[in-house]
């Protein structure tokens, strides 16, 4: 079987703007898992809200530390979303050449998605787990990559791979919907004769507004979950590179689970869920409003490298 280069194009496109994405909210997103991961003890907390965090950084002098990790964040961002979009849009024309229907259902559309999901899990969790330890560890402290990597044993880089796999739900549902959204849209604009715009591709504003609320509906049933995540990947809290590093105990779903119950109470398990809406909902919205402005363009560019690949291999044989 050759290449899908529609596949290869939706991948592209979709790995291009989750970089994008990743990068200018990074700040907002080290804020966001920084507080998550921090429990109440002794009933007091370090952080009240994610402006604290931000205040942390400001007054400390390390605003530049909002950034620790970025690197990691983006080489997991940038292989997820292509294994994502990659599998996604291959197992979907896959279905629907062996099917044979003209459309996906709900269903159907779930289990690609989920699927797709879990792979791109397994693949990137190790740079996961990396990237949220860099950014929970105090400002100026973060190591690098293979350091925070060959930290613990190699079983500690895939914490939390449980979690993840669960938390496939989360991209199935909002992809899902998102689609929904857009073929009914799309449907719309042909059935009142909007010759001004294209049928296959939204504006800008469109795609922003329906990839919000696609986030919001994932997000807000997938929460719990996502706080349970972060504290296991997070690093430990006397991890300042200050001190000899000690011999950790193993962080577990129901430790976890037990630890935020006990200390926060049943509103722990929602402990920055405006935060993470902030920050998923504009994620999501900017990497499907960019996907959907550049595919068009990344199509055009894969196709005239075929072309040019071909026109060069044809001038070699006559040669």
């Amino acid at each position: 079987m050759g290449l899908d280069l529609e596949s290869i194009s939706e991948a592209t496109s979709g790995a291009v703007g989750s970089l994008l994405s990743t990068t200018i909210l990074y700040p907002l997103d080290t804020c966001k898992t920084k507080f998550q991961a921090d429990v109440r003890a002794h009933g007091q907390q370090r952080y009240r809200n994610i402006l604290d965090v931000l205040w942390e950084a400001i007054s400390s002098r390390q605003v530049l530390s909002l950034y620790q990790g970025l690197g990691t964040k983006n080489l997991q961002s940038f292989i997820s979303q292509f294994v994502y979009f990659y599998g996604y849009s291959y197992f979907k024309r896959l279905y629907i050449k062996k099917s044979g229907v003209k459309s996906i259902g709900t269903k159907a559309n779930l289990i690609i998605a989920a699927a797709a999901g879990a792979c791109t899990a397994i693949v990137t969790q190790p740079l996961d787990t990396a990237s949220s330890k860099m950014q929970t560890t105090a400002f100026g402290k973060s190591k690098g990559l293979w350091e925070t990597l060959t930290e613990g044993t190699w079983s500690d880089a895939f914490d939390g791979l449980g979690i993840s796999l669960l938390l496939t739900s989360n991209p199935a549902i909002q992809y899902t919907v998102f689609d929904q959204l857009k073929q009914r849209m799309l449907k719309k604009k042909q059935s009142i004769g909007d010759k001004g715009s294209s049928s296959e591709v939204l504006s800008a504003f469109s795609a922003f507004v329906l990839g919000a609320v696609a986030k919001s509906i994932a997000t807000v049933i997938t929460y719990p979950a996502i706080r349970c995540k972060v504290m296991i990947q997070a690093a430990d809290p006397d991890d300042d590179g200050t001190k000899k590093p000690k011999k950790k105990s193993r962080k577990t779903v129901p430790g976890i689970l037990y630890a935020i119950w006990k200390s926060e109470g049943i509103f722990g398990f929602f402990k920055g869920l405006e935060a993470q809406i902030l920050k998923t909902v504009l994620s999501s919205a900017l990497l499907l409003m960019i996907k959907e402005k550049i595919s068009a363009t990344t199509w055009v560019l894969i196709l005239a490298i075929r072309r040019s690949l071909l026109l060069t291999r044809g001038r070699l044989k006559n040669a």
